[in-house]
């Protein structure tokens, strides 16, 4: 299982909120980069970055903290937050990034993810954001009526590399992670799935690690990390 620690950027700040309410928001760092410098020296062969601002304004805000992390280090980069065109996932992925999520364009313009996948193969994924067992769109500010496992299937054969699956009414909450919704949207399609939303401790990886079914891909740490509730070397232990 692959490990991303989340760098979420707001105002230029390395930031964690709660249920992706800006107005919760704790700055951990005030360099991005230089969060990004400490994980990738940590061990960690992935970095989970969140452009909070253009989740909510449907563009992208924190252009430039975005590049630092870029010049910073050459750990691959996933990074989602108010892409919404084509042009969007061009100009990222040539500017350095691995992997581009999508997660209101995956709702609102499919067609757009599947041509995203098309041209880039194995560098798109799908952000499939759950609250209440519905998908939420528009950095987390609209619910659909859409459930999740809907959503995931909609894009089977289309090239998406990831589905990374957040649990909302858990982010950022501490409440550790609730398998069962990972594991049956995993079970549901061949796409890999990335657990994110409610780490609380090394016994949440252990329990996707060891659940029974369809591998959990990848899991992102958040707040846990932060904290030091969870440290990086106790974790990459247990997902290995």
């Amino acid at each position: 299982m692959i490990l991303y620690p989340a760098i979420d950027l707001k105002d230029g700040q390395c930031v964690r909120v709660v249920r992706g309410d800006l107005a919760t928001a704790t700055v951990f760092n005030t360099s991005p980069a230089r969060q990004a410098e400490a994980w990738a020296a940590a061990g960690f062969r992935w970095l989970h970055v969140v452009d909070l601002n253009g989740s909510v304004e449907g563009a992208v805000v924190n252009g430039e903290a975005v590049e630092a992390i870029l010049k910073a280090v050459s750990t691959p980069v996933q990074l989602g937050g108010g892409i919404r065109s084509l042009a969007d996932v061009e100009r990222w992925i040539e500017r350095g990034v691995s992997r581009v999520i999508l997660g209101t364009a995956a709702v609102r313009d499919p067609a757009l993810v599947k041509t995203a996948a098309r041209h880039w193969p194995e560098q798109v994924a799908v952000s499939v954001d759950v609250r209440g067992g519905k998908v939420a769109v528009e950095g987390w500010t609209q619910d659909t009526d859409i459930d999740a496992v809907t959503i995931a299937r909609r894009f089977e054969d289309a090239g998406v590399c990831s589905l990374i699956v957040t649990d909302i009414d858990r982010d950022g909450a501490l409440l550790g992670f609730n398998v069962e919704v990972f594991g049956a949207i995993a079970d549901a399609v061949s796409i890999p799935v990335i657990a994110a939303g409610g780490l609380a401790s090394v016994r949440d990886i252990e329990r996707l690690v060891q659940r029974p079914g369809t591998p959990i891909a990848g899991a992102v740490l958040g707040r846990a990390l932060y904290t030091g509730s969870i440290t990086p070397l106790e974790a990459l232990a247990a997902a290995a």
